[in-house]
């Protein structure tokens, strides 16, 4: 092979490699566009049907945070005698009831949101407790003294609820 037949053998190659190049650029941005396209549309798919049962979830969550709150327990929950433990008791049991209750709906909400109402209903039953350490004798007197140390501060479960609200505004 003399110098000239390499030469016109590499003038024929340099286009074809160029263009063989080139089509493999092409070939690599279609198929990951087409890729994104897919993963698109899959999602768009899911969204469709798993949004209505997370909102639903998080309605449901929102009733727990609703009920749990110390004005609205206490006038949903009355004592059953004049016992100030037994009635402790008894509020503290229909939270963690409530709770139970929607345990299954953590698995559609993020890790933070379920921190936030789990620490609600803690800081709840915490509040109710330490009511209950006053010197109440009677179950009446303990449930005026849970709202009245109530009043002065924001409710848990509203706190709560308003991570709540933020974090449903954030699906849309």
């Amino acid at each position: 092979m003399t110098g000239e037949e390499i030469f016109q053998l590499f003038a024929y190659l340099l286009p074809a490699i160029v263009t063989g190049v080139v089509a493999f650029y092409f070939f690599r941005l279609h198929t990951r566009n087409e890729e994104g396209r897919r993963r698109y549309l899959l999602h768009k798919d899911t969204q469709k049907n798993t949004l209505p049962i997370r909102l639903q979830a998080y309605e449901r969550l929102a009733l727990f945070l609703e009920r749990i709150a110390i004005p609205s327990l206490v006038v949903r929950v009355g004592p059953k005698n004049n016992n100030k433990n037994d009635y402790e008791n008894l509020l503290i049991k229909s939270i963690e009831n409530e709770f139970e209750h929607n345990l299954s709906q953590q698995i559609y909400m993020t890790e933070e949101c379920w921190n936030i109402i789990k620490a609600a209903k803690s800081a709840t039953i915490q509040m109710i407790r330490k009511a209950g350490m006053s010197e109440s004798d009677t179950a009446d007197k303990l449930r005026e003294d849970i709202l009245n140390e109530t009043m002065e501060k924001q409710s848990p479960s509203a706190t709560a609820l308003a991570y709540v609200k933020k974090e449903i505004g954030e699906l849309w």
